[in-house]
């Protein structure tokens, strides 16, 4: 039984409240209980209350407790068993580095994001990352809202991200369609489309201090570097544009850092045969 281990010590201190436990009793309670709880001497009455009576309502009270505690202990375990699944959250990271010391990020098979209803298959990005680099959680209040698919962070280098928007921002293509960036539009346009989101500004003509067109693998990608040392890389492949925004920590730290996050920036990179790779 639930109050077969629970004290039966008499409660002495006032009719109001139980000696032990120190609770209030109830409208319930019977009279030979308060009287009991009163100091009164009731071992003559017929309705003197026995030793296990006395602290029934302390008792009752601390297994209703426990009772309650059951489902909360269950719901916090459950918790636990699913913490670490979170949607967007699956490791991509490489396990070892390349001869440079640069480990390699590929978005996960199966990995969620939050690109509306009705997407085509996600093609799995990759860059580059020097050590020290780790995966951080996105929110849906970041300036990109749910167009941000990933963050990356190292509190002594900087910081970046990488946005997957719909080509339907710039054009109007059927769902299974596949666009190159050069045929949404010129470089400055696509950088100062997405600047609000990027650098939570729009740009001046002076704000963009280099921007390059290149190739990778037939792919043509766009490449900027931003005031004061953004550096920006962008492509569009299937019926999606993605960009990969790198944020030193400060200005300060731009000269020791510049050549790895030039390296990162360089590595960005979209396959275009993704329905066979995946």
């Amino acid at each position: 039984m639930l109050f077969s281990k629970v004290t039966t010590t008499p409660c002495n201190k006032s009719a109001r409240q139980c000696g032990d436990c120190k609770r209030a009793f109830s409208s319930n309670t019977p009279r030979n209980v308060r009287l009991a709880a009163a100091g009164e001497d009731v071992a003559g009455r017929s309705d003197a209350p026995s030793a296990s009576t006395r602290c029934f309502v302390s008792g009752r009270r601390h297994a209703l407790a426990a009772l309650v505690t059951v489902p909360a202990v269950l719901q916090a375990n459950a918790a636990l068993a699913v913490q670490g699944l979170t949607a967007g959250r699956i490791p991509g990271i490489s396990t070892t580095a390349d001869a440079d010391g640069f480990y390699t990020y590929t978005r996960p098979e199966g990995k969620s994001g939050g690109h509306g209803v009705g997407w085509s298959e996600m093609p799995r990005y990759s860059f580059k990352v020097p050590a020290g680099w780790q995966e951080t959680p996105v929110s849906i209040a970041d300036l990109g809202g749910t167009e941000i698919d990933l963050r990356f962070a190292c509190p002594e280098e900087g910081h970046l991200q990488v946005v997957v928007a719909p080509v339907l921002r710039f054009a109007d293509v059927g769902y299974n369609a596949d666009v190159r960036i050069t045929d949404l539009n010129k470089p400055e346009n696509i950088i100062s489309g997405f600047a609000p989101e990027l650098f939570g500004r729009p740009l001046n003509d002076e704000d963009v201090l280099e921007q390059r067109v290149l190739q990778k693998q037939d792919v043509p990608y766009y490449e900027w570097q931003v005031k004061p040392h953004n550096l920006v890389s962008a492509t569009a492949v299937g019926n999606r544009v993605f960009i990969m925004n790198i944020t030193p920590r400060s200005s300060r730290t731009w000269a020791k850092t510049s050549t790895a996050l030039r390296r990162m920036q360089e590595s960005f990179y979209v396959p275009s045969d993704y329905k066979k790779l995946t």
